[in-house]
C-alpha cells in the first residue's frame, strides 16, 4: 500500500506521518501519542550494532511499561552498505537480537529520496556540521507531544540517553 507523502516542512509533529513497518504495513505515528520515543536509524553490520542493539533492548525492557518508552528503529543502507538485507533478512537479524521494539521498513535518511519523517527530524534537530545524518545509530528523542527535542550521534550509547529521557517522562 502506498503512503501519501507528508510535506515535512508543514508537519506539526511526528504524528503527521505514516510509515511502513518491517512487514510493509502502514503505521500512523499517532499511535505513539503520549509516549516518549527514540527514533533511530539502524544497521545490522555496523561496528555500533552489537552494543546499540543490546542497550536499546535493555532500556526498552526497563522503561517501556513503567515510563511508556517507545523505540522506533529504521534500517538504513546509506552508510557503507551496512544494512544490505531485505525485510525478511532484517526480521531474522532482529529476532536474533531479541528486539521487541518497533522496526520499520528500510529507508533513506539523507538525500532527495530521504524519508519525509527523517527530513522532518533533521529540520527540527539539525546536526552540528549540517542537518544530514552522518552515520548509523543517530538517535532522536521525541517528547510526549511528538516533538523532536534532542538529537544524539552514534557515539552516544542508548544507555547514556536515560538521563535525557527522564526529563520528558
Amino acid at each position: 500500500m502506498s503512503i501519501e507523502p507528508v510535506d515535512y516542512k508543514k508537519a506539526k509533529s511526528i504524528y503527521d506521518f505514516t510509515v511502513n513497518n518491517i512487514n510493509g504495513e502502514p503505521v500512523s505515528l499517532e499511535k505513539y501519542k503520549g509516549h516518549v520515543c527514540i527514533i533511530v536509524n539502524v544497521a545490522s553490520e555496523c561496528g555500533f550494532t552489537k552494543n546499540h542493539y543490546e542497550e536499546l533492548v535493555e532500556i526498552f525492557d526497563q522503561y517501556s511499561d513503567s515510563n511508556g518508552l517507545r523505540i522506533l528503529a529504521f534500517p538504513c543502507n546509506q552508510f557503507a552498505g551496512q544494512e544490505p538485507g531485505n525485510s525478511a533478512e532484517i526480521v531474522d537479524f532482529i529476532k536474533s537480537k531479541n528486539v521487541n521494539f518497533d522496526v520499520f521498513e528500510k529507508v533513506n535518511v539523507n538525500g532527495s529520496e530521504g524519508s519525509p519523517l527523517w527530513k522532518y527530524l533533521k529540520l527540527k534537530q539539525g546536526g552540528v556540521l549540517g542537518d544530514f545524518i552522518k552515520w548509523n545509530f543517530t538517535k532522536f528523542i521525541i517528547d510526549k507531544e511528538g516533538q523532536p527535542v534532542e538529537r544524539h550521534g552514534p557515539n552516544t550509547s542508548p544507555k547514556e540517553l536515560i538521563e535525557s529521557l527522564a526529563k520528558y517522562w
